[in-house]
């Protein structure tokens, strides 16, 4: 088998968000994906894809069958990635064929990765896919070894006055002030269930035309979360942005969306508005502490102030 190339762009993105430490195991990469393939005795079977900090290989196993090869580091956030995956069986999301937890290697269904929910024209229909996803997802008790939200969300209280405090809007270090108010009514009950927490359109994938059909759409790529279905929303309300601009009225449109996927997941909307909050609370300590941002990200924003009225 020829050496695996690591792709430019992936190297440089594992350096940019992982440091000098993701840059060495970009190295390391043609190696481990040799061991992988000797270990399943898989052939490569196209070129290879890469996320932002993962190297994914289509293969074929030794009976022909097609399988993707995902190669990404262990970490907090992708530790419980195969955990996830074996609890979900398929049902609603990617289904894992076998997996090496300390080396982060995992053999998956290979899906049509040309085709994501961004391809659905109808913007309602998109989210009634994410919300039947979420719905089926977070049906289970995350399993032993998932992190959980409460210890995610005492983090974020104690970054958000240092968040707030960078931001250089002062309306939106007081829309900050309102995000962590809400979440510090919520945080007595985190909630247990397993979330995907990364549900955006561009990972859902169809499945390829002649494989598996046991549902129309499923998810890819989650950072499992033990937690409440409310921090679940931020992705879908943010996506196809220009659709929701496109309205002509931007609060009412986000509004439509909150009610649609909270209906379909017979949320409380209260909560669900107060996780949301949380959600973009930790993207604003996330970016005003490692990334040295001075402001929130203006769809987050439109966000926030919508829902901060119903928490």
């Amino acid at each position: 088998m020829n050496a695996v190339e690591v792709p430019p762009a992936l190297a440089a993105s594992l350096e940019e968000n992982v440091g000098p430490g993701g840059l060495a195991w970009a190295r390391a990469l043609p190696t481990l994906a040799r061991e992988s393939m000797e270990r399943w005795e898989l052939r490569p079977d196209g070129p290879p894809a890469h996320g932002v900090v993962a190297l994914v290989l289509p293969v074929r196993r030794a009976d022909g069958s097609r399988a993707a090869l995902k190669l990404q580091q262990v970490d907090e956030e992708t530790r419980g990635e195969p955990l996830a995956l074996h609890a979900w069986g398929g049902r609603g999301a990617v289904r894992l064929l076998d997996g090496e937890p300390s080396t982060g290697a995992m053999l998956l269904e290979r899906l049509d990765a040309s085709r994501t929910l961004f391809d659905l024209p109808d913007v309602e229909a998109s989210l009634r896919v994410i919300a039947g996803l979420l719905r089926e997802l977070t049906q289970r008790q995350a399993p032993p070894g998932v992190r959980g939200l409460g210890l995610i969300a005492d983090g974020l209280l104690r970054g958000a006055p240092s968040a707030a405090a960078g931001l250089a809007d002062p309306a939106e270090r007081a829309l900050a002030a309102d995000c962590a108010a809400a979440l510090a009514q919520v945080r007595a009950e985190p909630g247990d269930r397993l979330l995907h927490w990364d549900l955006h359109h561009g990972n859902v994938l169809a499945p390829l035309p002649d494989g598996d059909r046991r549902a129309p759409w499923l998810a890819i790529d989650p950072k499992p979360l033990a937690g409440h279905p409310g921090f679940e929303l931020l992705p879908a309300l943010r996506d196809r942005w220009d659709d929701l601009r496109a309205t002509g009225d931007a609060p009412r449109a986000l509004r439509r969306r909150f009610d649609l996927l909270t209906g379909e997941l017979a949320l409380d909307r209260a909560q669900a508005a107060a996780w949301t909050l949380a959600r973009v609370l930790q993207n604003a300590v996330w970016s005003v502490a490692e990334g040295g941002a001075h402001a929130l990200d203006p769809r987050e924003r439109a966000v926030a102030e919508v829902l901060r009225a119903l928490a």
